[in-house]
């Protein structure tokens, strides 16, 4: 723009540059001439400044296809690798084993995922029914009080009315001289009995008012669920992803599969093909036990108890809590099932270590 602002300034000086020759020399241009020549200019400028906009447009969409082909080629290689590597019988099992175990970390975080799905839905229903039943009650009494206030304002309005016609038919009966301080009295009560009048007409405009306003107001949204409300759900969630850890705790398999999906390129110390199958096998079983029903209830209700007891945050609006203040303890263990010594060594601090990808679960 400021560009075009010196091009325009510009060639104005050169058109009156130009009048002031043509004026020496003969008459000077029409004014509607001058008009075409800077809407041409500045039709030109315009262009210009598009067309900088679109080189600028240009240059960017070709960097991102560049990126997109740098990554199109990284996929590429690593599929050539895989599949060098599937090839092989000796390569083939450690990246079975590879990608079982990605899908097991993926498997503890679908199960958490829809855990939260399930519980933040209950909790947004109660929530949800619970603001509406406040919100119509509140909006019931409003509606009663102004409800109340325009019929109290209507029957003053038409009292004032009446008291006002009455004096008047009164004034009008009272024609003879005689009457001359009955009159007299009349005009001033009636003087008195039309500001009421005004005044309840005022009062029934305010109330009506108020009345349109209320139907006017538009329907409360609710706000999302209580933080409250997110805090207890995390705290379940965080507990469940315990209680999948503990259903795995007598196995290597919640480590190793942390460390595949923390990886890019496949692993090869999975061990010989034996090794590698019995991993297989192991990891469907593991799968299994993670899908289990049976105690989840439980098992989460008697952790989730525990962190609330326990867990602190950050500040008074974090729904997260602090990674320290919810680490396993002694005496953390399954209902009915003893853990101590190394096992407990071995249970992680599902928070601390982002275990299952749990903070891309917990709600915010």
């Amino acid at each position: 723009m400021r560009s075009y602002g010196r091009h325009v300034g510009h060639m104005k000086s050169v058109i009156e540059l130009a009048n002031l020759v043509r004026g020496r020399l003969g008459p000077s241009p029409a004014p509607a001439e001058d008009q075409r020549v800077l809407l041409l200019f500045r039709n030109r400028a315009e262009l210009k400044k598009a067309y900088g906009e679109l080189q600028e447009e240009v240059y960017r969409l070709k960097d991102r296809i560049k990126q997109q082909e740098g990554a199109t080629a990284r996929v590429q290689e690593m599929l050539g690798t895989l599949e060098s590597r599937l090839g092989l019988v000796e390569t083939a099992y450690p990246a079975l084993v590879f990608y079982q175990l990605r899908a097991l970390w993926q498997c503890g975080r679908e199960i958490l995922e829809q855990f939260v799905s399930e519980l933040a839905n209950q909790q947004e229903d109660r929530e949800r029914r619970a603001f509406l039943a406040e919100c119509n009650r509140r909006l019931f009494a409003r509606r009663q009080s102004v409800e109340g206030g325009l019929r109290i304002a209507e029957t003053e309005h038409a009292d004032a009315h009446a008291r006002v016609a009455e004096l008047e038919a009164a004034r009008a009966k009272l024609t003879r001289f005689w009457h001359y301080f009955k009159r007299r009295d009349i005009d001033r009560q009636l003087q008195a009995a039309r500001e009421a009048a005004r005044a309840a007409n005022a009062a029934l405009d305010e109330a009506r008012g108020a009345a349109d306003r209320l139907n006017a107001e538009p329907a409360p949204q609710f706000p999302g669920l209580s933080l409250e409300a997110r805090r207890a759900i995390n705290l379940a969630v965080i507990a469940y992803a315990e209680v999948l850890c503990l259903r795995l705790i007598d196995t290597p398999l919640v480590a190793l599969a942390k460390e595949a999906t923390s990886r890019r390129e496949v692993a090869d110390n999975y061990g010989d093909r034996a090794e590698c199958e019995a991993l297989i096998g192991a990891i469907v079983t593991a799968r299994l036990t993670l899908h289990a029903k049976s105690s989840v209830a439980q098992d989460v209700k008697e952790r989730s108890d525990r962190l609330k007891a326990i867990a602190r945050y950050r500040n008074g609006s974090d729904t997260t809590p602090l990674a320290d203040s919810v680490a396993f303890g002694d005496g953390d263990i399954l209902a009915g099932q003893p853990l101590g010594g190394k096992r407990a060594a071995r249970m992680p601090n599902v928070l601390a270590e982002d275990t299952w990808d749990l903070f891309r679960v917990l709600l915010r």
